[in-house]
Formats: structure tokens, C-alpha cells, sequence
């Protein structure tokens, strides 16, 4: 597991957090479509907290899109890189993260965060602030609204609703299962939200959550618990 260290220069205040957030949205690129849902890979990443030792540890696993099978993995752990701050979250996890997937041993793809990307109160979740530094294209999942409304979709696999902020559409509620609670796509970095959605819905074969962030979840809780400063 690769040992990472606060980097040089990092925010350290909410105001720097802020200012860091206002410069590099505006290189998220909304025009591209991404890549065909079901081809190449696609990695999911995730983090774990240690409060008393003030850890995080993050998880890369990277999936053949088709055949969903693990195609490679990765951890990180790192010391907790900022205070916890709504909104501000991925001043938390992103050193690590990063670690995470420069450690994997193949290209990821197609990143799917657990958490936002543009259904975020600043435009700036994790996702899209995990795409403008990487370059990859991203999405996030999310398993609830955060602050934002949605009409309840219908009830069968698939069927989705908007995400809304006022009248702007920032994601879509998404049913991946049958009558089951939806989950919540937002665009990251260089993905249309109707191939988001149908990546996520390729995700889902079996449960709520896409494959990725289930194995990424498993990944960084049993990564957790070896883990040592």
C-alpha cells in the first residue's frame, strides 16, 4: 500500500480551499460524450476514515467494462489532508485518491466516484475535481441528493428524474433497480449525463450500487484495517 504525504502547497484554509475550487472549475469540460458505455475499463475509487488516527485510505479497482471482472487494484493511505468542511470534502481524500490510481498498474478509463461531481452547492465535487487533475474522464454516484430536489422516477430499472438546483438540471435520480431507492448521477469531467446514467446503469447488474464503488468500498475497509501511518 502506497504511503502518501500531504503535498506541498495544499489548501490549509477553507478561504485557499475555495479560491482552489473557483480556478479549477472552470476547466471542467462538459461537450464530450465519454467513453461508449460497456467498452474498455472502468475503476472505482472510494475512501475510509481512521478519525482516531487520523487516517484516510483510498481504493482504486478497475474493471473490464464488459465483463465487469477485476482487472487490477490499488490502496493508498495518507494522514486526512484537511478539516471536515461541507462541500469542501475533497480537499480530504484527493491526495490519496491520486496515490491510488498512479499506483494502479493500467490505465483506469472511466473514473465513478462515490459522491458528486457538478450536484455540488459549488459546481466542484470530488468527481470533477478528480477529473480536471487527472485528465479522465468521471462520474459520480452518489447514494442520496445532497441539497438538491427530484420528482421520484417511475418505478422500473431505468427510469430517471432530474436533479435540480432552481431550474438547472445538475444530475439525474437514477433507478437501477426495481422499486428500489434510485441513486444519484452527476457528470464529472468529460462525460454527457445520459451516458453517466448509462454507465451506471451497466454498473448494475445485480444491486443498487455500481460494481465499482462496491469493490472499491470492500477494497479501502479492509485496507483500513492494516493500515499503518
Amino acid at each position: 500500500m502506497k504511503t502518501v504525504r500531504v503535498p506541498a502547497g495544499w489548501p490549509a484554509t477553507e478561504e485557499q480551499a475555495r479560491a482552489a475550487q473557483d480556478e479549477l472549475r472552470g476547466r471542467v469540460v462538459l461537450d464530450e460524450p465519454g467513453p461508449p458505455p460497456g467498452t474498455g475499463t472502468v475503476t472505482g475509487v472510494d475512501v475510509a476514515y481512521d478519525d482516531e488516527r487520523d487516517l484516510v485510505v483510498a481504493a482504486a479497482v478497475v474493471l473490464d467494462a464488459a465483463s465487469q471482472r477485476v482487472v487490477a487494484e490499488a490502496t493508498a493511505v495518507g494522514q486526512v489532508s484537511f478539516p471536515y468542511v461541507p462541500g469542501l470534502l475533497a480537499f480530504r481524500e484527493i491526495p490519496t485518491v491520486l496515490a491510488a490510481l498512479d499506483t494502479l498498474p493500467c490505465p483506469p478509463g472511466l473514473v465513478v466516484c462515490d459522491g458528486y461531481g457538478l450536484a455540488h452547492p459549488r459546481r466542484f465535487g470530488l468527481a470533477s475535481h478528480l477529473g480536471v487533475l487527472t485528465g479522465l474522464p468521471t462520474i459520480g454516484v452518489a447514494k442520496n441528493p445532497f441539497t438538491f430536489a427530484y420528482q421520484e422516477p417511475g418505478a422500473p430499472r431505468g427510469s430517471a428524474s432530474p436533479l435540480l438546483a432552481g431550474a438547472d438540471e445538475v444530475g439525474r435520480a437514477l433507478r437501477t433497480r426495481d422499486g428500489v431507492k434510485p441513486v444519484f448521477v452527476s457528470v464529472g469531467h468529460r462525460v454527457s449525463l445520459d451516458h453517466a446514467c448509462a454507465h451506471t446503469l451497466a454498473l448494475t447488474p445485480k444491486y443498487r450500487l455500481p460494481e465499482t464503488t462496491r469493490r472499491a468500498d470492500s477494497l479501502c475497509r479492509r485496507a483500513l484495517q492494516e493500515a499503518t501511518p
